[in-house]
This record gives C-alpha cells, structure tokens and sequence, in this order.
C-alpha cells in the first residue's frame, strides 16, 4: 500500500517467504482491499469520464507517433477543460424571468392596494352602520 519504507517492504518479503501462512494472509489482505476499493467505487461524471478519454487518446497517440518518429500536429485535438463555475442558460429565459420578476411586483402591488382598499371600505361600512344605529334610537 505504500505505507513502508523500503527497509520494511524487504522485512515483510522474507516473512513472507519463510512463513506461508503469513503469505496466504497477505494475499487473502490484498484481494480483500481491491474488492473493497472496487465495490465501493463511484463512477465518475460523465463529463470527466470523456476528459479522460480523449487524454488517454490524445497520449496513446503521442506515444506512438513519437516512437514512430512521426509529428503529431497538436491542433488536432479540442481543449475540453472547463473552468466556468456558472451555470449557463438560454438566452431566451432571461427575459421570460424578467417579464415573471415584473409580473410579480405588479400582482404583489395590487394586491396591497385591494387589501387596503377592502380595509378601508370595511371601516366605512362600520361607521356607516354605528350612524344608522344612532339614528334608529
């Protein structure tokens, strides 16, 4: 796993081939933390997933053209990092979330003024209604 030195890694290996047991529970260890490793694995996104392709691609290409003694002309690939952190949307939605922003300011607006104005009537009906009451007596 990489945790040892190498003076350790030489100690672990004698053990090892002195003592089979040691040796079998080694192996049993590693299998047992690759299944761990691969059962446990998230898949990466999809985006990245492409990333690592057209890498991998792109150097396999490399490699082989440069071992051919070939050039490889580098504008043949797409540079596909992206370092936006916004989120990008149609244009076309920015005035349909103006035109929702603009509506709702004038809906809130005319409700107050229909709230204040029931308000208003209502406190007119009562007194209306106390100076009927005052006339009936």
């Amino acid at each position: 796993m990489g945790l040892t030195n190498e003076e350790e890694r030489e100690q672990v290996a004698e053990m090892m081939l002195s003592d089979s047991e040691l040796s079998e529970y080694v192996n049993v260890l590693e299998e047992d933390i690759k299944r761990y490793f691969i059962e446990g694995a998230v898949p990466p996104p999809e985006a990245v997933r492409e990333i690592i392709l057209l890498r991998s691609i792109r150097e396999k290409k490399g490699r082989s053209s440069y071992d051919s003694g070939e050039v490889v002309d580098e504008k043949q690939y797409l540079n596909v990092e992206v370092n936006d952190t916004h989120m990008k949307v149609h244009k076309l939605w920015r005035p349909a979330f103006i035109a929702v922003f603009i509506l709702s300011k004038i809906f809130l607006i005319a409700g107050l003024y229909f709230y204040f104005k029931s308000v208003s009537q209502q406190e007119e009906l009562e007194k209306i209604k106390t100076e009927m009451r005052l006339k009936d007596k």
